[in-house]
């Protein structure tokens, strides 16, 4: 009993350190769902530079010298619902954009 005693401390010792090693708070099953939640956060990282850098080009287009008669037109358009009479209106749904 006692050549036993120690070899199945320390197995017990070590298997408490192998779970704790794959399902701890740090654990490897844990580092995959940090490695998702990282890859999730710089694609929403991502879609906001590129929502931010369009906005920033279409706010250089209606700057004073370069002003962009196009586009200050569209802009208008939209904020004061008009168009002209022979152009067509298709109506889309409020949150999907069309470019």
């Amino acid at each position: 009993m006692k050549l036993l005693a120690a070899p199945v401390i320390l197995a017990s010792v070590a298997a408490f350190f192998v779970w704790h090693a794959s399902h701890g708070d740090r654990g490897l099953i844990a580092r995959e769902l940090r490695v998702v939640e990282i890859a999730n956060a710089r694609a929403e990282l991502q879609h906001a530079t590129d929502e931010r850098e369009a906005a920033e080009r279409r706010v250089n287009a209606m700057r004073g010298d370069r002003l962009d008669r196009d586009q200050l037109e569209e802009r208008a358009r939209a904020m004061l619902n008009m168009t002209n009479r022979d152009e067509i209106v298709i109506p889309y749904p409020q949150g999907r954009r069309l470019y």
